[in-house]
């Protein structure tokens, strides 16, 4: 996974701030391809290209929290399912999002952050904690892992790259951030039993990943799903919003009217659309769900729409927290075009595929809690 630069003056600052405190039936379009693991087929490419005006970016941190406060703030949301994207305490675009999204649900004003961030310091009262490296990483880390698709084909598993990325991604933030906290020394040198400084949230643990197919479920099967390609966000809502009581006291009416709590919203998450001119608006329905999907490689397909007819030109690639569809595939009744994971969690906001709707692996493996297949899917 790739990292971005942070410049000195923000490691110097931020590590002064930080170390300051206390540390169904499957789909007809998927292939069975061995028990409880399906093919992902997406209809377009999956893989990033750089956005030329990235979506998240240093540009949204005027005003906001900093140092141990941000990431107080950005734990909070994440933990609360209003998903801020990477925590490394620089509360872009999409923590602002996520604030707006607390707000809306507890019926307070959408851009209030003294509510949000007092209730953030009430909860979470470590930002930071220390964590052990698991003895998982023989399985999960292959340091030898390589980038050319034919080759990744004839691998057992597309693992981390790194033990720095597979605790980077346990622990909902970026190398970079693992870097601030810890020094460069340390992250690159991590083995099994290292103790490192992340931020305090329920880890992402691959290893505890089924690699299921999730049934459809009744009551999670109601809920309506909305992607919002304008607010780069995955918002989830109960099947109808709970009633709201209306006050008839005279006194009441003549006061400013306060915003009214909307309890219909359960969750939302950052996302990255596909490209525009690809973006397929609707109303869909979820048809499968499935954890660690294996993922076909067409180069052809992905170059011109066409599947190839040569079967030797086409590769199954084997699944894992590196594929290019991530650890979960929620395939869509739009034939290929699915909800999913991504290898490069630091790049939603900042790179685009061409066609599908990409989270954060920590946010798509929500998904199965939150929705179900049958449960509908507005694309706007």
């Amino acid at each position: 996974m790739k990292s971005f630069v942070i410049s000195f003056f923000v490691v110097v600052t931020l590590t002064y701030q930080l170390l300051a405190q206390t540390p169904t039936p499957s789909s007809p379009d998927a292939i069975l391809v061995k028990p409880n693991v399906l093919r992902a087929v997406p209809l377009l490419d999956p893989e990033s290209v750089p956005l030329a005006k990235p979506l998240e970016s240093n540009d949204a941190l005027a005003g906001k929290p900093q140092g141990a406060d941000a990431v107080r703030l950005q734990i909070f949301l994440d933990q609360s399912n209003f998903g801020p994207g990477v925590i490394d305490g620089k509360p872009g675009l999409f923590t602002e999002h996520a604030v707006m999204s607390w707000n809306e649900v507890n019926g307070h004003p959408l851009n209030d952050w003294v509510t949000v961030m007092t209730a953030a310091r009430e909860a979470v009262k470590e930002p930071l904690t220390t964590a052990t490296v698991p003895d998982i990483i023989s399985k999960w880390v292959n340091s030898k892992l390589p980038n050319d698709r034919i080759a990744q084909s004839k691998t057992k598993r597309l693992s981390y790259r790194s033990v720095a990325e597979l605790m980077a991604e346990r622990y909902h933030t970026d190398v970079d951030f693992l870097i601030v906290t810890n020094g460069a020394q340390k992250v690159y040198g991590l083995k099994a039993g290292s103790e490192l400084i992340v931020p305090n949230v329920s880890p992402f643990e691959i290893e505890k990943i089924a690699g299921i197919q999730h049934p459809r479920d009744e009551i999670k099967a109601q809920r309506h799903v909305v992607v919002d390609t304008k607010r780069n966000q995955v918002r989830i809502f109960e099947a109808a919003p709970v009633a709201l009581v209306i006050s008839e006291d005279p006194a009441a009416a003549e006061a400013p009217p306060k915003p009214m709590a909307n309890r219909s919203l359960i969750a939302s998450f950052p996302i990255t659309p596909g490209k525009p001119q690809f973006i397929h608006r609707g109303m869909w329905e979820m048809r499968t769900c499935v954890e660690f999907p294996s993922w076909r490689y067409d180069k052809l397909l992905l170059e011109t729409g066409k599947r190839s007819k040569d079967k030797s030109r086409v590769y199954d690639l084997p699944s894992g927290p590196n594929s290019p569809v991530g650890v979960i595939w929620c395939g869509l009744s739009k034939s290929g075009i699915g909800l999913h994971g991504t290898a490069d969690p630091e790049t939603i906001g900042r790179a685009q595929s061409a066609g599908c709707i990409r989270l954060a692996n920590w946010d798509a493996i929500r998904l199965p809690n939150l929705t179900s297949p049958g449960s509908s899917v507005e694309i706007r």
